[in-house]
């Protein structure tokens, strides 16, 4: 049997094994059940969602299974991730699941899981909890009677969040003046950005916040930001905010349309940092994906950088392990541990604008504190995922591309975590020579595995 969990919770197409309503009902149990090891007292889960029109469907098995365990639920609706791990902690519940595929398409879906602390779930009880699924311990467990949990709605969850989002952005600055858009993805920042924005003095334009259950990242978003560009540019806007559709991840628009990676708002996020004196041990964790110039640029400010594994949690435990503040991913995922136990959209987004309202400078200035090394990026959809050292012919063209590119460049390929695509990026000196060499392995790849 394939493993249930990936890199980022559990995750596939919604009513199909393993985002079926019977798996949703048991994952529910067994976090329940560790979850009653945590403490005594009468033990609570906070379930929120996204927009996807599955989302009740998997929230009312979750629901029932941790119940069914003597535990209560209390539930918030669409929320961002980032809320539900605020909530879990501020709530003193022993765990928070969210509902969602984060920027997948609306067909899929998936469960997150986070610890008590609000910090995604430790590998171990990520372990325990599939074994008690995997090999059918949970379905002997049974509380009765009085014993079975409650579920409550708390409809003051948004409020909640909204305060501690605005908590983040420095008191001696404001937004007044300022002219943003923002690009909600019809999913969980739908309701909350658009306020934490205009509450803070901002004039603010909304898209793509109208969700109707199939519309989540449905070209827009952080990942489609087409119209956000054509927006911020019809109003003159200052700049342009994209998050996804669970509301973790922000990709940025400048005033002139152009679009910032993860790895730019990073950077200048990190130079205000240094010099405000909060970045610890004047250090920024990225990952293997993030672009040359992303280390160019943090060399020329002089602070120091790290490399992590792709994936956020991954992000996460190196910043824990070298005591740093300020991580993230080229993708848009960017971690304030300072702020926040986990990446946050919203929280990012402030965090920029406060880097743009020190410097006194529009977006497209700050910008240039790094400059992107052309890459190209090719997403394969696999049937599935050998080894890629077992593949001769993709080995091949790696090997041949990394010989034509010398230290003018490299090439990473990879699986994804969270989908079944495999991942072909290749950086070098010209955008021809990058194009040209991610196309041929891409196309072994294909030829291999497609």
């Amino acid at each position: 049997m394939e493993r249930l969990f990936g890199t980022d919770g559990v995750r596939g197409v919604a009513n199909l094994p393993p985002m079926t309503a019977e798996t949703a009902l048991e994952i529910g149990r067994a976090v329940a059940y560790v979850c009653k090891r945590h403490r005594d007292h009468r033990h609570r889960v906070v379930i929120g969602k996204d927009t996807r029109v599955s989302g009740y469907m998997l929230e009312s098995a979750l629901t029932a299974g941790i119940c069914s365990m003597g535990v209560d639920v209390l539930l918030v609706g669409p929320v961002p991730t980032p809320g539900i791990a605020y909530l879990t902690h501020s709530m003193r519940a022993d765990a928070g699941l969210v509902i969602s595929a984060s920027h997948n398409p609306y067909q899929d879906n998936g469960i997150k899981i986070f610890s008590l602390s609000g910090f995604k779930l430790p590998d171990a009880e990520e372990d325990e909890i599939e074994d008690l699924i995997t090999s059918g311990r949970i379905r002997d467990i049974r509380p009765t009677a009085d014993e079975i949990g409650k579920a409550r709605r708390i409809d003051d969850a948004i409020g909640r969040y909204i305060v501690f989002c605005k908590s983040t952005f420095p008191d001696e600055l404001s937004l007044e003046g300022m002219r943003i858009v923002i690009d909600c993805a019809n999913g969980a920042t739908y309701k909350v950005a658009p306020m934490v924005f205009a509450e803070l003095g901002a004039d603010v334009t909304a898209i793509h916040d109208e969700p109707d259950g199939v519309n989540i990242n449905a070209n827009c978003g952080s990942q489609h930001t087409a119209d956000l560009r054509a927006k911020v540019l019809e109003l003159g806007a200052d700049i342009g905010l994209a998050f996804d559709g669970d509301g973790d991840r922000l990709i940025a628009i400048d005033e002139k349309g152009q679009e910032l990676t993860g790895d730019h708002v990073m950077v200048i996020c990190a130079d205000r940092y240094k010099r405000i004196g909060r970045l610890r041990n004047n250090l920024v964790i990225s990952t293997v994906m993030s672009n040359f110039g992303f280390g160019r640029a943090l060399e020329a400010l002089g602070i120091d950088y790290a490399a992590a594994k792709v994936g956020d949690r991954y992000v996460l435990e190196m910043m824990q392990q070298r005591d740093a503040v300020l991580g993230g991913e080229a993708s848009g995922h960017t971690i304030f541990l300072d702020h926040h136990t986990t990446g946050d959209g919203i929280v990012t987004a402030l965090q920029l604008l406060a880097a743009l309202r020190d410097a006194g400078k529009p977006l497209s200035e700050m910008a240039k504190l790094m400059q992107l090394f052309p890459q190209e990026i090719i997403n394969v959809d696999v049937a599935r995922k050998p080894p890629l050292e077992e593949l001769p012919d993709v080995q091949t063209a790696v090997r041949a591309a990394e010989a034509e590119l010398g230290e003018k460049g490299r090439v990473l390929v990879r699986y994804s975590g969270t989908q079944s695509m495999c991942r072909v990026m290749v950086e070098g000196p010209t955008e021809e020579a990058t194009g040209r060499l991610a196309r041929q392995i891409a196309g072994a790849v294909q030829k291999s595995i497609g």
